[in-house]
């Protein structure tokens, strides 16, 4: 197993290593719009990106909170999906650019390098040591995906009331909901920094990821997961 680690470490190594042309003409641009921490600490939910304004959107990918934290927002391959749950707690998704976002991060991927996943790596806190210490020559922030199945995620869906006045965290998740699934087929997106905390990560993760069920039945921001067997890209 650890044979298989250290292999696909190199693999992740390679991919995660630019040549100078690269870092000039390929590498990819992320793009932040506000900050996490201007929402949670000072309560700022208007929309500060409208999504339809973003015009390229061949291979775009992006995440977010939908404006006043009423839901979850990502961009997966140049379509932008909606999460909100309804009355009674079920959630309904779908597909609409024309939806806003207190903070965003985005960015058009033109090329990805596959990567396979060792055995060992199972949960969110492994496959974040495993980006961490395969690419520590990137230092700009980065995006990946993950595709193939899980055999469980923890999802939460932001669902605050009309009029909530947020000035801490706490308060920011209010009414927020979470969700299991099971043997699921997924597509998740993640974008990686060890810089960014507290303006698109949490203070405690180099990473933010949004999942998607290939069903399309259910979407939010990822907790927790055990997988079963995904394929990680790196964005060039």
């Amino acid at each position: 197993m650890h044979r298989i680690f250290l292999l696909s470490l190199i693999v992740l190594s390679t991919a995660c290593q630019l040549s100078p042309d690269d870092n000039k003409t390929n590498t990819t641009e992320v793009k932040i719009v506000s900050a996490m921490k201007q929402v949670m600490w000072k309560g700022e939910l208007s929309s500060k990106i409208d999504l339809d304004t973003i015009a390229e959107r061949k291979a775009l990918y992006g995440i977010g909170p939908l404006v006043g934290l009423k839901g979850e927002l990502m961009i997966y391959d140049g379509i932008s999906y909606v999460s909100m749950a309804k009355e009674d707690s079920s959630v309904i998704v779908g597909e609409n650019f024309e939806v806003s976002a207190p903070f965003f991060v985005y960015a058009n991927v033109n090329k990805w390098e596959e990567v396979d996943l060792a055995d060992d790596i199972i949960s969110l806190s492994d496959l974040e040591e495993f980006i961490d210490s395969s690419c520590q020559a990137r230092t700009a922030p980065f995006v990946f995906k993950l595709e193939g199945t899980v055999k469980s995620a923890m999802l939460h869906l932001q669902n605050l009331a009309e009029g909530t006045k947020v000035s801490s965290p706490k308060e920011a998740h209010q009414g927020q909901l979470d969700y299991q699934i099971k043997d699921r087929e997924v597509m998740i997106i993640g974008f990686f920094s060890r810089v960014h905390q507290g303006v698109f990560t949490h203070h405690d993760r180099f990473m933010h990821l949004h999942l998607l069920t290939k069903d399309l039945e259910m979407m939010g921001h990822l907790d927790r997961m055990e997988i079963d067997e995904l394929k990680l890209f790196i964005s060039n």
